[in-house]
């Protein structure tokens, strides 16, 4: 039976080519066709995903219902262990998830919030898909929510964040990379005043793992949450949460599931909870996501997180000074250490010219109130920056935009 979680050896370096990152270029079959720019939304896909998702079939077609015991139930912490070194987490800290809002769903409901500390601090730059269950549940559970406003749309003053921080706040709930614009907060910072304030706090960290170093355990988090369908390039369905090992055993989530039973195939008439990473699991899980789900991470040990955020320092600053050039706003960090992987372009008409760009394979995503975000990753060659600033001007310059100016849908 085929191992999900079996390596693939190091691509061997490209000859005459001075950015050894690019020698991972061949695993991805999308970068012969397309100039990639935004695995901010959806990560490339590795070669041997097929490989991985056909060996799913086999398995379920070989041994049947076998295959929960002999290798899909304990396919969520296998797969979680293999996400952990690129968060600096123990073995048995990480456990895969559906997705990230199920994640705090859980986290939310392990807490009481009777007064006084009935405050939970958000910041009104989260990802909505958080904010939206937070502030669903929070009600219901008692607790109220305070955010934290930005003052130009781009970042979060960390000294207003911290000041709403006090000794009614239970938990603290923040991306540490901020899905607009990229803006990196000062996690640490975030979560030595919370633990001092009595408070614990929970990172959603789906815009950083990947393209920025992550470390658990320097940070001090008590909960960090993200997946692999971004920076990681691991499809859709395999996201996962760290819970710290120092976590009371007392905080049993409400939002829970028969998995996280500590004998679920005994099927008690109640609930009670596993210990470690898989009190944080619910219902029976998306394997075949969980097949897809490895090859990614693997290939981004593999290339080192050092060399990957260094790339994209460099990348990321190109395209600023290109955007500076010829006038455009830019919507991300000027400072290159609070800058993630994604830069913002707000250009005139910029939704049709983004549809543009895509119909010439050029794949970007556009959000109102951001712009273009543009985002190379490692195995982004430097003249496909140059590609798509080009091409944007050619758009702007010819009235190509105008083609795409009442064509409607999304731009993901």
């Amino acid at each position: 039976m085929t191992d999900p979680m079996a390596s693939s050896s190091p691509p061997s370096p490209v000859a005459g080519v001075s950015d050894p990152l690019l020698a991972w270029r061949a695993e991805f079959p999308i970068l012969e066709r397309s100039t990639y720019l935004v695995s901010n939304s959806l990560g490339a896909m590795p070669r041997l995903v097929p490989e991985r998702l056909a060996a799913y079939a086999d398995v379920w077609a070989q041994r049947g219902v076998r295959a929960w015991a002999e290798a899909w139930w304990d396919m969520p912490l296998h797969v979680g262990d293999g996400i952990a070194p690129l968060l600096n987490a123990p073995p048995g800290s990480v456990a895969m998830t559906p997705n990230v809002t199920i994640a705090h769903a859980g986290i939310l409901s392990s807490l009481s919030y009777a007064a006084p500390r009935d405050t939970i601090v958000m910041t009104a730059l989260d990802f909505p898909s958080v904010r939206y269950v937070y502030e669903g549940l929070a009600t219901r559970l008692g607790a109220r929510i305070r955010v934290v406003e930005s003052a130009d749309g781009i970042g979060i003053d960390e000294d207003a964040l911290c000041a709403a921080i006090d000794e009614r706040t239970r938990l603290v709930c923040i991306s540490d990379v901020l899905f607009r614009s990229a803006y990196v907060l000062d996690v640490a910072r975030i979560a030595r005043h919370a633990h001092a304030m009595g408070a614990l706090i929970a990172v959603d960290a789906y815009h950083s793992v990947g393209v920025l170093p992550v470390d658990v355990q320097a940070t001090g988090v008590d909960w960090l949450t993200g997946g692999v369908l971004k920076w990681l390039c691991g499809g859709p369905g395999g996201s996962f949460v760290y819970a710290s090992p120092s976590l009371p055993e007392s905080l049993r989530p409400a939002f829970t599931g028969w998995q996280a039973h500590v004998a679920p195939f005994a099927f008690a008439d109640t609930m009670e909870h596993a210990t470690g990473a898989a009190r944080w699991l619910t219902g029976t899980p998306p394997v075949p996501a969980l097949y897809a789900a490895t090859e990614g991470p693997r290939i981004l040990q593999a290339a080192g997180m050092a060399a990957v955020r260094a790339k994209s320092m460099r990348q990321t600053a190109r395209l600023v000074a290109l955007a500076d050039a010829r006038g455009w706003t830019v919507n991300a960090p000027r400072a290159p250490e609070r800058r993630g992987g994604t830069v913002a372009l707000d250009v005139p008409h910029g939704l049709a010219v983004a549809r543009a760009l895509l119909a010439r394979d050029i794949v970007i995503d556009y959000r109102p109130g951001a712009g273009i975000r543009v985002a190379p990753h490692f195995y982004t060659a430097d003249a496909e920056l140059e590609t798509v600033v080009l091409a944007i001007d050619e758009i702007l310059a010819t009235g190509a935009w105008r083609a795409f100016e009442d064509v409607r849908g999304t731009v993901t």
